[in-house]
């Protein structure tokens, strides 16, 4: 969420600026990128070099700057940033804040910012108490500042209560979570399949094929990208997910897989099955290692369950479900009638004719046909720029 962010971190004199340097090395591995803004008191807590290094800036705490000859903008400032945190904000801080008190960098960057506010406070437990310290911060959450509570503990006095700043892991998903209810599909329960599914034989063989999921997961990871709570249902995989949110459950076969689905689909607003899922498996497993003592080997196949059937079956209205076809021949023709079995509101189409697309390639090639037999065709691209093709598809039909 916090990826190429302009973050501009304010901190304030206080015991816990300490943990302002395990923040910045958060936001800086989310992706993000921070200046820091220090008080004079911050300074004799935490060193500016301390924090730079971090940040790889260099860290202001005055207008001017004689060494340089530079002078800090905080209008530039105000308006470089996306986010700005004061973590910590100390009661003088905040009083300054809530009464429009401008007597320092920091403050004057905060009256210029028109970027979203992020307060987490840090004092004694009667310093936070105190009915002019309360009074400050309903006025500052009254003009549209989000206060971010102190937590429960020991404090620096020895006393025990609120008081400690909140920890930099709990800011981060904080943050997070807010710019997350801003996004298109923020509220939207999303379920992924992806990968191939494996058909036992025997103990130690079995019939699959060459999907390596990254399709799917790129899937997964662009629809929690624009705010949807998602569930990624994963055949066998080496894939690994960068965005820690997205719920994966690992399955092997395709029985397993239906089994998932639809635990997973019922409340779901959008379903994309990108799974090649095996359309059959042996009738019989053995329980032992089949032995090679015969120049020819006969195996009965039976189908599977077809899972996109099942959920078409089950969907109801307002219900998105989107399928995939690979098709070799007829391919256009073979997608729509898949498309209209299976009660899809669009199909996504891979043709093996294609050089460079489809199983374990980085990139693919697609065309997209909607329920109205509609055909959008994109070119050779990466599979996470497909992905956005694929879900600005649904944001459209959800529009």
């Amino acid at each position: 969420m916090l990826t190429n962010k302009n973050i501009l971190l304010g901190v304030c004199g206080s015991i816990a600026s300490y943990k302002s340097a395990s923040l910045t090395r958060l936001l800086i591995k989310e992706g993000a990128n921070v200046k820091i803004v220090m008080t004079s008191d911050a300074c004799n807590f935490i060193t500016p070099l301390t924090l730079s290094t971090l940040s790889k800036n260099l860290i202001l705490t005055e207008y001017f700057d004689p060494k340089t000859g530079s002078w800090n903008n905080h209008v530039e400032l105000g308006l470089w940033a996306d986010i700005l945190i004061i973590a910590p904000a100390t009661a003088n801080t905040l009083a300054k804040f809530a009464n429009g008190l401008c007597d320092n960098l920091l403050a004057a960057v905060y009256l210029s910012a028109k970027c979203p506010v992020y307060l987490a406070p840090a004092m004694d437990l009667d310093m936070w108490k105190h009915p002019a310290t309360q009074k400050n911060i309903d006025s500052l959450i009254s003009n549209g500042n989000f206060m971010i509570k102190p937590a429960y503990g020991e404090l620096a006095s020895g006393l025990t209560g609120e008081g400690r700043m909140a920890e930099p892991e709990e800011i981060i998903e904080l943050i997070s979570q807010e710019l997350k209810k801003k996004l298109p599909l923020a509220g939207k329960k999303a379920l992924v399949t992806a990968g191939p599914t494996y058909e036992a034989i025997d103990p130690v063989r079995f019939i699959g094929n060459h999907s390596s999921g990254k399709m799917g997961y790129a899937i997964a990871e662009e629809l929690s990208a624009l705010g949807a709570s998602v569930t990624l249902i994963s055949g066998p995989s080496a894939l690994k997910l960068s965005d820690k949110s997205i719920l994966r459950i690992d399955v092997t076969s395709a029985k397993e897989m239906l089994e998932a689905s639809l635990s997973s689909f019922k409340g779901t607003d959008i379903s994309i099955l990108s799974a090649a899922v095996a359309d059959y498996r042996p009738k019989e497993v053995s329980t032992l290692k089949i032995k090679k003592d015969s120049s020819s080997f006969e195996l009965e196949l039976v189908k599977t369950s077809d899972i996109l059937t099942t959920l078409g079956q089950k969907k109801k209205s307002g219900q998105i479900l989107v399928g995939f076809a690979l098709e070799t021949d007829n391919e256009v023709a073979n997608a729509i009638k898949k498309l209209e079995k299976k009660n899809l509101d669009f199909i996504v189409l891979n043709s093996l004719n294609d050089e460079g697309g489809a199983f374990k390639n980085d990139n693919n090639k697609i065309t997209i046909i909607d329920r109205d037999h509609h055909k959008e065709s994109f070119d050779l691209k990466p599979k996470n720029e497909v992905a956005v093709d694929i879900c600005k598809k649904v944001l459209d039909l959800l529009q």
